[in-house]
């Protein structure tokens, strides 16, 4: 079944690019742009990758950003996280990136998006990864600073094909959001938001009623309330779901506490996604393989999860017939 997993064609719908910065690289741009930062070594970062919940984790990872500063530093953090693809067999991925995290530090957007993009571009190229990119506004930061991030986007809208939301759920729910998020579908944005991960279900509710968004990402609260989930069931709402990211952050304490194989049973449109892979212990291949080894996912499950992502995905649906055809021949010369 390892084997199986390993070269299965896959699809990461919920991966913050900023996440996926490895110690290694954070040393060598440090170093590039000559930024201290507070590690002396490679095994000092791995060190501090021990979370108790979100906010634990989202102070690292701010200081791990501000290695980035250059159209260089985001090409080569895009780059590594697509050979990261090439090696689990991700054929399309929908990456997260957070403007406001480097602008607030006076890194133009420009410089952001366009070192994302080249990596893409060559991923298309040399590899035949499709993509899509989604600007997440922090949620941490007030509505008018979102505004403001949706205008610096506004001239990328041939490149960027949604809107997110991020950072600490926690006081910070959906309706704080709700007039950018109007702005934004005017605009023509796809809409996702990150609801109901530490955040009880009424954050699930408000960002589908009030934001109207077309995923969640995560969702995983949801099982705590029967209309809820009956509603996810019958409308067919994507979750992103981030099993490893739900153990490191004490979202579940144990894989064997996660919720995933119920909300696939339950008939859930329930997908796997590795989240901030350097920082949560793995990436694609690795959620799926804790899954299957803790849960006791079956091969149906794993292949019904993987096209879940294809389905669920801001492409068009010849490229998703392609794909989930993709998945159906290697199935068949298994």
């Amino acid at each position: 079944m390892k084997e199986f997993i390993q070269l299965l064609p896959k699809a990461e719908l919920h991966l913050h690019i900023e996440g996926s910065l490895e110690p290694e690289l954070m040393f060598k741009l440090a170093e590039r742009n000559r930024v201290e930062i507070p590690y002396g070594t490679v095994a000092d970062v791995k060190e501090a990758y021990k979370f108790t919940n979100l906010q634990s984790f989202l102070d690292i990872y701010y200081a791990g950003a501000s290695v980035l500063i250059n159209k260089d530093d985001f090409y080569d953090l895009t780059y590594e996280y697509i050979l990261k693809c090439v090696e689990d067999n991700v054929i399309h991925t929908e990456i997260f990136f957070d403007p406001q995290t480097h602008t607030h530090r006076g890194v133009a957007f420009d410089v952001v998006i366009s070192g994302i993009k080249e990596a893409l571009d060559d991923a298309k190229e040399k590899f035949g990864i499709t993509s899509n990119i989604i600007m997440c506004f922090l949620r941490h930061l007030s509505q008018e600073d979102a505004f403001k991030t949706l205008e610096q986007s506004l001239p990328y809208k041939d490149i960027i094909i949604g809107v997110g939301l991020d950072s600490s759920e926690l006081g910070n729910p959906p309706k704080k959001f709700e007039d950018v998020y109007n702005k934004a579908r005017e605009e023509g944005f796809r809409l996702v938001a990150h609801a109901g991960e530490e955040g009880d279900v009424s954050y699930i509710e408000t960002a589908l009623d009030l934001l109207n968004i077309e995923r969640i990402d995560h969702g995983v609260q949801a099982i705590h309330s029967q209309s809820l989930m009956q509603r996810l069931k019958d409308e067919q709402i994507p979750l992103t779901v981030c099993p490893n990211s739900n153990i490191e952050l004490k979202v579940f304490e144990t894989y064997k506490d996660h919720n995933i194989k119920y909300l696939l049973d339950y008939g859930l449109n329930v997908t796997v996604n590795s989240d901030d892979p350097a920082y949560f212990k793995g990436y694609m291949n690795k959620n799926f393989l804790n899954l299957y080894e803790h849960l006791d996912l079956s091969k149906d499950d794993i292949v019904t999860l993987v096209k879940n992502s294809f389905r669920s995905s801001f492409i068009s649906d010849e490229l998703k017939e392609s794909y989930i055809q993709r998945v159906d021949d290697y199935i068949e010369s298994r």
